[in-house]
């Protein structure tokens, strides 16, 4: 058998000049990018929203930037395209097919002081929200996974499963005077008084345009034009679909999905709330747990805060699926090297939630879908 002697490959020359970047997450989390270029930064300003500011403190996350990451050995693949290992490396792999970048992130060191390496030209840093998530998670700072709006001096916490309903009961409230706080990502803070939000884009869906018309006006005339194209497709396109059988019928059916996906536009939170804290933060004071089901009613009733906390423990674990795949990928690159932090997660997560929803006044919402968003507004509200 031959062996072929490894060389990596030569390292294009770098910019060391560019200045660095600062992210700050309410004093949470601080992530600071080195080497990076104005697309760079422009790519993690796109994952982080506005939280720029410099850091008076060493940060949590380094992400260096590269034009080549230089491999000690051969790279050994996990999956087709996904991810790679050499003797003491793990890399993510974004692109297609040969046409790829590559980004080396050490799982082991996730929750504590970690540096990223990312090769230029990649659209986002991958896993950057997990992370971050984690760092804070290891502060004792409970991420989760919900929105938050401060309404008649009182801070209200809106969590569930994923499409839940979380989104309209904040455009339910926007309206009326709610102070915006945040719509993906909620930090609690650890004796559970307060919670922090990061001014992410909302996504608003064709039909909560239907339902809340008045934010029409707010879309550009090239997404209105291109709404309205896709409701004159999908009408169409409804009408062959649900003919009996035949090929034509199938294609339609296979098209239906791909045309409602892309029924949406991303607004920024000012342009739906009259009034934008400058700090998106407030007391948590009451809990929503929504969720939609069959029937037609609205309904809002008590519910033990501690219901919520057993749920939430899975909702979150769902939400980090993406992000165990690559650990797992990971560990089996390197089985010596476990993460303590991920291996606990979960008792983590169930023991925070438990304390810092404890004692809360907490309503469970249910809804049909889709439905009337100013009707969530008249039944929720009287509670608030």
């Amino acid at each position: 058998m031959t062996t072929t002697a490894f060389t990596s490959a030569p390292r294009a020359a770098e910019n060391h000049n560019q200045l660095p970047v600062d992210f700050d997450l309410h004093g949470i989390v601080g992530i600071r990018l080195l080497n990076a270029d104005a697309k760079d930064a422009a790519a993690v300003n796109r994952q982080l929203g506005p939280i720029r500011g410099q850091l008076d403190r060493d940060p949590d996350i380094t992400i260096r930037f590269v034009d080549i990451l230089p491999t000690t050995s051969r790279l050994r693949y996990l999956g087709v395209n996904e991810a790679a290992f050499t003797d003491d490396a793990f890399l993510i792999l974004k692109g297609k097919h040969k046409a790829y970048v590559k980004v080396q992130i050490p799982f082991d060191q996730v929750g504590g002081a970690c540096e990223i390496l990312c090769e230029r030209g990649a659209p986002a840093v991958p896993l950057l929200i997990p992370i971050i998530n984690l760092t804070a998670l290891a502060k004792g700072i409970l991420p989760l996974h919900a929105a938050a709006f401060r309404y008649n001096e009182t801070g209200v916490l809106v969590t569930g499963w994923s499409k839940g309903g979380k989104t309209e009961t904040l455009l339910a409230f926007a309206s009326h005077g709610a102070q915006y706080v945040g719509d993906e990502w909620i930090y609690i803070t650890p004796d559970g008084k307060r919670m922090h939000g990061i001014p992410e884009p909302v996504r608003l869906w064709d039909w909560h345009l239907k339902s809340l018309p008045e934010y029409w006006p707010q879309l550009s005339t090239a997404e209105r034009t291109r709404l309205r194209t896709l409701r004159l497709m999908l009408t169409g396109v409804d009408k062959v679909a649900n003919t009996k059988g035949g090929a034509p019928a199938r294609f339609m059916q296979r098209v239906q999905p791909l045309l409602k996906a892309q029924q949406h536009v991303n607004l920024p939170p000012q342009t739906l709330f009259n009034q934008m804290p400058e700090q998106l933060s407030c007391t948590l004071d009451k809990v929503l747990f929504v969720a939609s089901h069959e029937v037609p009613d609205i309904t809002v009733q008590p519910v033990d805060p501690q219901v919520i906390a057993q749920r939430m423990v899975f909702s979150l674990e769902e939400e980090r699926m993406d992000f165990l795949s690559y650990y797992h990928k990971f560990r089996f690159a390197f089985p010596d090297r476990p993460n303590q932090l991920l291996e606990q997660t979960e008792n983590i997560q169930r023991t925070l939630l438990s304390r810092m929803l404890a004692n809360k006044e907490a309503y469970e919402v249910y809804h049909p879908y889709p439905f009337e968003i100013p009707a969530l507004y008249d039944a929720v509200s009287a509670v608030i």
